[in-house]
């Protein structure tokens, strides 16, 4: 009998550790969501023209205004990043791709599809706020395999995922107007994810990430910039900085 009590309080003592254990992560992870949560960012709207070294801007993925990254640069098709389709658009013009809006989970395959039924295609244009990382870097991974070049033009954005998309090109050409940023992400979703919700999945995305980056051939450095940049911020690369970083092979100016 004795024994029986014995065992039955170390199966309750073990499962107030683990009550104890649990509410002290949960403590520590509501600590670090705090500042989300009660302290948005300060930083500058995406609509203000960045400089070196002031290249942070706020973000939200589905509603984020958009604006020239110089201020002579010309209008962008969508003023804000809400008007644009909620999941990747394809549409042919000549022999260039466009896909616009944001990358849903399910687009890569939509994306292999387009291309099935598509012929003369050579270029992939990119005007897409981001999304889901997954698809952007399997969409990414076809384009390679296509061996198609991918451009973004002076009016196109390409943030968050969709930089893993621009990477994929034989030939990676941006124009000096074009707005490319990068940021922390999780990976599997559509919707960026603070580090404190899924620890070993971003550690686990990251690194994926960091292999399909050497695959395209781009300096794993980049990822110095998306790991320093909260999800609720956006740090827009200069275009020298594409380049260093060979994430534009070339930068276009006309």
């Amino acid at each position: 009998m004795r024994s029986g009590l014995t065992v039955r309080r170390m199966l309750w003592g073990t499962f107030a550790l683990q009550l104890l254990l649990a509410g002290i992560l949960m403590a520590r992870d509501f600590t670090a969501a705090l500042p989300y949560m009660a302290w948005p960012s300060t930083q500058p709207s995406l609509q203000t023209p960045v400089l070196p070294g002031d290249q942070t801007r706020r973000y939200r993925p589905r509603d984020t205004p958009l604006g020239p990254t110089r201020p002579d640069a010309p209008a962008r098709p969508y003023t804000n990043t809400s008007d644009m389709p909620q999941r990747l658009a394809f549409e042919q013009e000549s022999d260039v791709l466009t896909l616009t809006g944001a990358i849903s989970p399910g687009d890569a395959e939509r994306f292999t599809e387009t291309l099935e039924g598509m012929s003369g295609v050579t270029q992939i244009r990119l005007n897409s706020p981001g999304g889901s990382v997954r698809d952007a870097l399997d969409i990414g991974r076809a384009i390679r395999d296509a061996e198609f070049d991918v451009v973004a033009g002076a009016t196109d954005i390409c943030l968050s995922a969709c930089p893993y998309v621009l990477a994929s090109g034989i030939a990676r050409r941006v124009h000096a107007d074009a707005q490319v940023g990068v940021h922390q992400h999780s990976f599997g979703t559509n919707t960026v994810l603070p580090a404190f919700l899924a620890v070993e999945d971003i550690q686990r995305g990251q690194g994926e990430v960091m292999t399909y980056l050497d695959e395209m051939g781009v300096g794993p450095l980049l990822m110095r910039h998306a790991l320093a940049t909260p999800p609720d911020e956006i740090y827009i690369l200069l275009t020298d900085q594409l380049l260093e970083y060979e994430l534009a092979t070339e930068i276009i100016d006309n």
